[in-house]
């Protein structure tokens, strides 16, 4: 099922999108992931179609995600931690966490062939996909992480998990840029996929917007289409309308 086949955008929307599982497919090295360059365009011509309300959320590092994605739109990485918008270059990286919190994330990553540890600034996360059998180790080793120390959440996603302050939230993300231009009195419209995103496709509907979950799974979303491609799709569609 395809929601998106009859929802259009109007002038007055504002566009948020994840980008990991919904701009592009999940893979098992996330470093090999690219935007496609057809979703690149359709992003910069929303872009203008839109005045410029247009924000990929993610919970890349923001200087990881602006080398993936176009100039030409906001991006928020960290699951909004930092923000840059159009044109703009990222600071440098800040301090990861302590080694005290990460010691029981890198002792499954040692322990556990195919699991593998990333350190994105301030969060870092477990990512499982080439070793299901480990989730249970994963999970367990990020709570113990994010009880070490205060202001620390730890939380699920598709065969990964994150560490990550708890400011790191993509619902508050949103509804900080709504509150300014030139996102503030549009209707907020968010596309994603997984845990994480479901913070901000209920932010978004709380606001008077439209969540669209990309695949299958639980969502308090209105609107659902199956996966990537078809959210390509859709982008290529709206930006010539």
């Amino acid at each position: 099922m395809c929601d998106l086949d009859g929802f259009r955008l109007t002038e007055d929307d504002a566009l948020f999108i994840d980008f990991d599982g919904t701009l592009a497919e999940i893979g098992d090295d996330p470093n090999a992931i690219r935007l496609d360059a057809c979703a690149a365009l359709a992003l910069t011509a929303l872009a203008a179609r839109l005045g410029g309300a247009v924000a990929i959320l993610s919970g890349r590092d923001i200087r990881d995600l602006a080398a993936r994605t176009p100039d030409g739109v906001w991006r928020a990485g960290g699951h909004g931690l930092e923000v840059i918008a159009p044109g703009w270059t990222p600071a440098e990286r800040p301090d990861p966490l302590p080694d005290s919190v990460l010691a029981p994330m890198q002792a499954v990553a040692i322990s556990h062939p195919g699991v593998r540890l990333e350190l994105k600034g301030p969060v870092a996360a477990l990512h499982y996909r080439a070793a299901p059998k480990a989730e249970e180790a994963c999970l367990q080793a990020a709570q113990k992480a994010a009880s070490s120390a205060s202001g620390l959440v730890f939380q699920p996603g598709k065969m990964v998990v994150e560490v990550k302050p708890a400011t790191a939230h993509k619902g508050r993300a949103l509804r900080r840029l709504m509150d300014r231009s030139p996102f503030a009195g549009r209707r907020p419209v968010m596309l994603g996929d997984d845990t994480t995103d479901e913070d901000a496709i209920q932010a978004a509907q709380l606001l008077g917007g439209i969540g669209v979950k990309v695949g299958e799974g639980g969502s308090a979303a209105r609107l659902r289409t199956p996966d990537p491609a078809a959210v390509r799709d859709w982008l290529a569609r709206e930006a010539i309308h």
